[in-house]
């Protein structure tokens, strides 16, 4: 009991005690807060509209025996609606309440090894309102200085020059020969080479595809499933088949 103080108001819930053990106790924390009030409330039978909001500086639950009272979330917030900001919570309990008196929004939880809790009420009443200036412009976010400057070109010490990474082999044009397969990624061409690996390598240029049967000028109709010309239109024996891809746009 040594955080009541001299003009507290103290309720003390209880439930199942003797009417002497009340009466002592009672007394006993008259004579500590003095000038207070001191209530008493049965938990059973206490609600939000018992006493008047933010009306006690210490609440003691539960500190006579048979300590019966639960110290459920029900009773908890009425217990923080009763406290005024910054009051105390005093209590014993052998059950582990920590998780169960943050949930319910005390702070500052302290247990001693005969099983008593101290939960303080935060520094505001419950249900407190602040109001936003929203109508005062935020600060715009301003690169620093250092920053700001590096990017543009106040301090440029520590920049490399993309063109000091090259040397003469990164500037040489790549040779135009296929030097190796697209698909077996050797010097040696696939038996349907079709990338013109295996011109280059016979040191031919690649030639207008021929005809093995001699019907492929005819049109599809006429045209076997690995023609060339699959797809083209008819044309005339020897002509030069070439495509109008602009007469589509």
């Amino acid at each position: 009991m040594n955080n009541i103080r001299d003009s507290d108001n103290v309720l003390i819930i209880w439930k199942n005690s003797e009417p002497n053990d009340l009466s002592n106790l009672v007394n006993e924390i008259k004579i500590l807060s003095r000038t207070g009030n001191v209530v008493l409330e049965n938990s059973e039978m206490i609600t939000e509209s018992s006493r008047a909001p933010s009306s006690f500086n210490i609440v003691v639950s539960n500190w006579l025996s048979p300590q019966s009272v639960v110290h459920n979330d029900d009773l908890l917030e009425i217990i923080m609606k009763l406290l005024k900001p910054s009051g105390k919570l005093i209590l014993k309990d052998a059950t582990n309440l920590t998780s169960t008196l943050k949930l319910n929004g005390f702070m500052n939880i302290v247990k001693d090894l005969d099983n008593v809790y101290i939960a303080e009420k935060p520094n505001f009443e419950v249900g407190s309102k602040v109001f936003l200036n929203l109508a005062k412009k935020p600060a715009v976010w301003k690169i620093d200085d250092t920053v700001e400057a590096a990017w543009t070109g106040g301090n440029d010490d520590d920049i490399i020059d993309p063109d000091q990474l090259l040397d003469e082999n990164d500037l040489k044009k790549p040779e135009q020969s296929l030097r190796v397969c697209a698909t077996t990624g050797k010097r040696k061409a696939c038996a349907d080479c079709s990338c013109g690996l295996a011109e280059e390598l016979r040191g031919e240029t690649k030639q207008t595809p021929k005809s093995s049967c001699g019907s492929c000028y005819l049109g599809d109709a006429f045209r076997c499933a690995t023609c060339p010309y699959l797809g083209m239109p008819a044309f005339k024996p020897g002509e030069k088949v070439v495509l109008d891809l602009k007469s589509d746009i």
